[in-house]
């Protein structure tokens, strides 16, 4: 058996991602030891579950002596997070974090981080709509993408040994700037999550005029709505709250081009539909092209195992 990575990995945040980040690294055994932390309610069903080495619901004591902290809960605790465990973590342990948006995070978290602590954002773009301690797989970041966004000044080495961490998970590993980052994230999965929740909650106002008829006769189309929409509304709040500046403008955008589709329905201009939705039917191409997704029914998604 090869000599695991780390030591030591302390998971702040059992839910859907940090329980997965667990379950890959004991798949590969990559960590020692692994110490989940969260409130004691989460740790109660992540004790049953069984990822974790031990479990700690102070999160000071849970950083003490590790090489790698992930931190897993939502963007908008990080902060105070950051601040909690600063004054205990070992010189040269990396932290790292699972957030989907990444400015806000560098700004939260970078001033607490003492010296010779290596902060480097990390954001797996992987998901279900799924949470909770139960809720997570180590299959989960098989083929995905996560993007480092190192500050300035970073360490090489523990960008590299970073990168190698999230590559033995599974994943493939792109660095980018910060700000690139959450102006591509708010294209790619923000607002589209801004719209799946717009979509089913409009539904659910016409619900009580359709006496049940939206639910009953809901097409493929609105079922992937409201996947989306199931998904953890915490998380969620707060990437979009962390992530103002480049979801208002990529809505602007969108706001734009949808009067445009407006005009175009409401003048009968066939022509235009058609070249739009023949361009988008590209992006979906490109989309398998890639191995992002798959053209089966279901769009390749699997339920995860069960334990």
């Amino acid at each position: 058996m090869t000599k695991p990575l780390f030591a030591r990995v302390a998971i702040l945040g059992v839910g859907l991602l940090g329980s997965s980040v667990a379950h890959a690294i004991r798949r590969k055994n990559l960590a020692g030891h692994i110490v989940g932390h969260d409130r004691k309610a989460a740790l109660k069903v992540a004790k049953q579950v069984g990822f974790a080495d031990s479990l700690s619901d102070s999160a000071a004591k849970a950083v003490k002596d590790a090489d790698l902290v992930v931190l897993a809960t939502p963007v908008g605790t990080f902060g105070a997070l950051a601040k909690a465990i600063g004054p205990h973590l070992k010189a040269g342990a990396i932290v790292t974090d699972v957030g989907s948006v990444k400015g806000a995070v560098l700004a939260d978290v970078g001033p607490h981080m003492p010296k010779g602590v290596h902060f480097i954002p990390a954001h797996p773009v992987a998901g279900t709509e799924r949470s909770g301690p139960e809720a997570g797989f180590a299959e989960l970041f098989d083929g995905r993408w996560c993007i480092l966004t190192p500050p300035k000044g970073s360490d090489k080495r523990a960008v590299k040994t970073l990168t190698k961490f999230w590559e033995q998970l599974g994943s493939k590993v792109e660095v980018m700037d910060a700000r690139h980052h959450d102006l591509v994230l708010a294209v790619t999965s923000h607002v589209p999550h801004l719209i799946a929740y717009n979509i089913v909650g409009t539904a659910d106002d016409l619900e009580a005029v359709t006496k049940g008829e939206v639910i009953k006769y809901s097409a493929g189309g609105f079922r992937d709505f409201t996947r989306i929409a199931a998904s953890d509304p915490t998380m969620w709040r707060d990437v979009f709250l962390n992530n103002r500046e480049a979801v208002l403008e990529v809505l602007g955008r969108f706001s734009e081009d949808l009067s445009y589709l407006q005009r175009a329905i409401r003048s009968g201009d066939g022509d235009t539909l058609f070249n739009l939705f023949t361009r988008t039917r590209a992006i979906r191409r490109g989309i398998i092209d890639v191995g992002q997704d798959s053209p089966a029914p279901n769009f390749g998604r699997t339920p995860p195992p069960k334990h």
